[in-house]
């Protein structure tokens, strides 16, 4: 089953996701995300056997004292895409206020779940809110024009805890499972 460590946005947040997902709804191809999943991944580390999930949490465990963040304030707004505007394959907001906090959580987990064998990233740590994803190139003048032309701000929360979630990959889109939160 894959997993990932996350920083979910509250409930709260919902609507500023769903009102930046309005703007894009016109752009053919471009499949959104349920805002009511919105989330920070910090570290997504692939499929994960059953038999791993204890060593996973225990690194996650360590992570969370390793980099040492409290609860702290994450601001979301403003819009990206990867990997560039000629060629879209996720729509994203961006972490406006919190990223280094994100960016410590982030390498003190990558450090540990890569001692267990998982593959590291292969690019620099963006903190973002994935909005939607594009599966075909019909829609991305309309995409490329809203990046360029808004600045949306989403909203604020205080980051509490981290959490370990299970995908499970349905024709819906994926179902989340919530196995291990820690406290920040």
């Amino acid at each position: 089953m894959r997993a990932f460590f996350s920083v979910d946005l509250p409930p709260s947040l919902a609507d500023g996701v769903a009102k930046v997902q309005k703007s894009l709804a016109d752009a053919t191809g471009l499949d959104p995300v349920d805002p009511a999943d919105a989330h920070v991944t910090l570290d997504f580390l692939g499929d994960v056997a059953d038999d791993e999930y204890d060593a996973v949490i225990e690194a996650g465990r360590e992570a969370v004292e390793a980099a040492d963040v409290g609860p702290f304030e994450v601001a979301v707004g403003g819009l990206g895409v990867f990997p560039s505007l000629d060629y879209i394959s996720v729509v994203w907001a961006g972490v406006e206020d919190g990223a280094a906090e994100l960016a410590r959580l982030h390498e003190a987990l990558e450090s540990r779940t890569t001692d267990l064998g998982f593959e590291p990233e292969d690019h620099a740590f963006t903190p973002h809110v994935t909005l939607a994803r594009m599966r075909d190139a019909r829609g991305k003048e309309l995409v490329q024009k809203v990046v360029r032309e808004t600045d949306p701000d989403v909203g604020r929360f205080e980051a509490t805890e981290l959490r370990l979630t299970a995908s499970h990959l349905t024709d819906e889109g994926p179902e989340y499972e919530t196995v291990e939160r820690f406290e920040l």
